[in-house]
């Protein structure tokens, strides 16, 4: 027991940050499904991008939320702060490539994305920094 007591004490931030990450994520994956199409008249993207980002957010936010749980977050804490990181370059990428005849406001809601990505990795990875062992 004192060393589940221990361990809450270190790795709270992390799984609190993971979770808030995943649960964020996951609602907007699940409000992004039905509005798949005007997300993509909007945006300038299509409306299957917009269902598979929609449907990867949903993906995204189970594995996180469960992996939240484990009894250690050390290591799938840096997977998932990497994966945001990735994301956000991702969607740099995403803007600069210009794949898509993207609107201005479909230029800032990806932009958006990875900012929140972003913030989120560095809140994790702070999280991650305090873990002792």
């Amino acid at each position: 027991m004192t060393a589940l007591q221990h361990s809450t004490r270190t790795d709270s931030l992390l799984r609190l940050a993971m979770r808030a990450d995943a649960v964020l994520t996951g609602v907007m994956g699940v409000v992004g499904l039905p509005l798949a199409g005007w997300l993509a008249q909007t945006s300038g993207t299509t409306e299957s991008f917009e269902t598979a980002m929609s449907a990867f957010f949903i993906a995204y936010g189970v594995v996180v939320f469960g992996l939240s749980m484990l009894a250690s977050v050390k290591a799938p804490g840096m997977v998932v702060i990497i994966g945001n990181v990735l994301y956000t370059v991702g969607a740099i990428a995403l803007v600069v490539a210009g794949p898509f005849a993207l609107t201005t406001l479909g230029v800032v809601f990806i932009l958006a994305s990875g900012v929140y990505t972003l913030v989120f990795a560095e809140l994790q990875y702070q999280g991650w920094r305090r873990i002792k062992a």
